[in-house]
């Protein structure tokens, strides 16, 4: 199929567009900023995302320049909307508004476009925080203000879809990890082992729902050729403890270093205690060698 995606110099964008193309489809990829505006490790995956697509710089996501290079495409068969703002995600003061205006950016003209490309199909990301996704406590309320604006956009594509009768499938992401993430709590446990130190644990009681990215890849390419509208994939379902002890025993041998932590008692509990995804992935694929390519990567980046 020929693809347009959006977001793909994202952790897991980067990964999806790998995948795409290893599966044999034309990827085309809009790059929001100019080459010389990433460092270090996006640097590393718009690499990555060059040898895998047909990357243009400087579109911005529901811009003119985004337009005009998307009217001069051929036949499109496929849109994979997965940009989303995430500034500042995790803070309280994130802005919804103005994420959900940059997520849905010219949305009617977007798919009046797409629709003369031939396009008759949107796959949109969304995610395991938003308001009624997955299962979980505290009556499946957003989990954060970025969740909320996941959310919001859902809606908007929902309705003009509709509008404009394309199908709309949605791909929920829940706590992806693997190589080339940002440095988040995997890396943070890496890097901490690397230098020696013992790093504690403050969110132990979290039950969440841990990826590792190929695999979530491998069940986005799937997900895209088969007629499901939804997919929640889940793999690692249990509280932040376990996954951190499964982790730690991945890493030891891998890393040869003390991998050892601090589980403290938790206090915050800010957000819901249980938040997970639906569908556990039944894939075969080579974990040890998922392990092995990781323990690489905190090895070239940390070390």
């Amino acid at each position: 199929m020929r693809i347009v995606f959006t977001g793909a110099t994202s952790f897991t964008g980067m990964w999806f567009v790998k995948t795409l193309f290893q599966k044999g489809h034309e990827v085309f990829t809009p790059i929001q900023r100019e080459k010389n505006a990433y460092e270090g490790i996006r640097k590393a995956r718009l690499n990555e995302v060059e040898k895998s697509s047909q990357a243009v710089f400087s579109l911005p996501f529901g811009s003119e320049a985004f337009f005009d290079w998307l009217k001069g495409l051929e036949q499109i068969d496929l849109f994979c909307h997965h940009a989303a703002d995430v500034t500042n995600y995790k803070s309280p003061d994130f802005d919804v508004i103005q994420a959900l205006e940059n997520n849905t950016k010219n949305l009617p003209l977007l798919l009046q476009i797409l629709k003369q490309k031939g396009c008759t199909e949107i796959i949109l990301t969304g995610s395991v925080f938003e308001p009624k996704e997955g299962q979980g406590s505290n009556h499946l309320r957003a989990v954060s203000p970025y969740g909320l604006s996941k959310g919001l956009t859902t809606e908007c594509f929902k309705y003009y879809c509709e509008k404009e009768e394309l199908e709309l499938k949605h791909f929920v992401i829940p706590n992806p990890f693997g190589p080339y993430e940002e440095f988040r709590f995997t890396s943070f446990l890496a890097k901490s082992w690397l230098e020696g130190k013992t790093p504690s644990v403050t969110h132990p009681s979290y039950v969440r729902d841990n990826v590792p990215v190929t695999l979530l890849a491998e069940a986005y390419a799937r997900f895209i050729e088969d007629h499901t509208p939804k997919l929640s994939p889940s793999y690692f379902n249990g509280s932040q403890e376990e996954f951190v002890r499964r982790f730690q025993k991945e890493m030891e041998p891998r890393l040869q270093v003390p991998c050892e932590v601090i589980i403290e008692k938790q206090k915050d509990f800010s957000e819901p205690l249980i938040r997970t995804n639906l569908d556990p992935i039944t894939i075969n694929w080579n974990e040890s060698a998922f392990w092995d390519n990781l323990a690489k990567f905190y090895n070239k980046y940390y070390r």
